[in-house]
């Protein structure tokens, strides 16, 4: 809707442009216009009318670099407004609308250009090697892992490389605060652990917070900017790299053949509970995985800071997986729906829930365009 409202007044906006350009060269009577418009100026109008409509087609094919063309338009706009200020004094309101879509479009290109340039370096070159998951790689794991992996469907399948998925969902930042939508999509890499996950989440209408978190090189990173502009949370430190190393050991469910990989090893607790814990750049975390008779996973719970007001504390981080929220993505059966909590002192605290709704293995291709 917004956008709709938002073009129609742009739209307008450049028509009435286009009138002191008509004024000046005489072309028709406007009636409207009482002030005389020199032709020089007319030829202003008219540059500042096809700026508008150039502001508008590059809107309307979401480009998200419309707001370059449309700053200048603002600019002349304004100035001639100005000039003209007893007749064209409301057009001011145009452009304070336009100037504040400016300054959001601003940020959200801003932020997707940091994104892009940290994927740049963060996603391995693609290769030609093609390695494949065998039953005699899995036979060394604990039985309730190998059962897992083999229901997962990756015997016979590439080793995943890379990951690149889409989620939505809805998220509470805080204990009895509201829920709101959000979108998101994150890249894995596996040999190298990692991940940049980017989201925007609908604060309010109008409103949005876009979401950086990253774990590369074992640290992590969190970054949170209002309208994608204004810094609200810049977190890093070993609290941060111990909780983006968590996140990674329970999000290796989504591509199972990650379980292989010589920074994680795996105990067998009972006959439905597995150990796993990673070790990377000198830090170690660890994460139980809970599995069906099936070998589906249903659930997982670690230890991870919680950040509070007086310092973070370690507490208990907890996954629930949907039973009937499974899915099959190139062959491979994953958890695609859960709800995530934290099992505080004080109670629990669920603030996520997740569903997957693309996912894609070893992507080929250029550099991805977030957002």
């Amino acid at each position: 809707m917004f956008r709709i409202i938002f073009a129609f007044i742009v739209a307008i906006h450049g028509l009435i442009h286009l009138m002191g350009f008509i004024k000046a060269f005489k072309l028709t009577e406007i009636s409207q216009l009482a002030q005389d418009i020199s032709k020089p100026t007319g030829l202003l109008w008219l540059l500042s009318a096809l700026l508008i409509t150039t502001t508008l087609v590059v809107f309307l094919l979401k480009k998200d670099w419309w707001w370059m063309i449309a700053t200048p338009a603002v600019i002349l706009s304004q100035f001639l407004i100005i000039i003209h200020w007893q007749e064209a004094k409301f057009g001011t309101i145009a452009n304070v609308i336009i100037l504040a879509s400016i300054v959001i479009s601003y940020g959200i290109w801003s932020f997707n250009a940091m994104v892009r340039n940290e994927l740049k370096s963060f996603l391995p070159p693609a290769t030609a090697e093609k390695k494949v998951v065998t039953r005699e790689m899995v036979a060394g794991l604990p039985p309730v892992v190998q059962k897992w992996l083999e229901h997962s469907n990756i015997i016979g399948k590439e080793f995943v490389q890379t990951v690149h998925l889409k989620q939505k969902g809805e998220m509470c930042p805080a204990a009895g605060g509201k829920w709101m939508p959000f979108e998101a999509e994150q890249y894995f890499t596996i040999q190298k652990p990692g991940f940049i996950w980017l989201a925007k989440v609908k604060a309010a209408p109008g409103i949005h917070l876009a979401g950086r978190d990253k774990y590369e090189d074992g640290k992590g990173h969190m970054l949170i900017k209002l309208l994608s502009l204004f810094p609200v949370a810049d977190a890093k430190g070993k609290e941060i790299d111990q909780g983006a190393m968590v996140r990674y050991l329970a999000e290796i469910v989504w591509f199972p053949s990650a379980a292989l990989s010589n920074y994680i090893q795996w105990e067998q607790v009972d006959s439905t509970t597995a150990k796993a814990t990673m070790t990377y750049n000198g830090i170690t975390a660890s994460s139980f995985y809970k599995f069906d008779e099936n070998g589906d996973v249903l659930c997982l719970e670690a230890k991870r800071y919680y950040d509070r007001k007086d310092g973070a504390t370690l507490e208990d981080w907890f996954i629930q997986i949907e039973p009937n929220g499974y899915k099959e993505f190139a062959g491979v059966r994953i958890p695609a729906k859960m709800a995530v909590t934290w099992r505080l002192k004080e109670g629990d605290f669920t603030w996520l829930n997740l569903v997957i709704s693309a996912l894609y293995y070893n992507k080929d291709g250029n550099c991805p365009n977030p957002g």
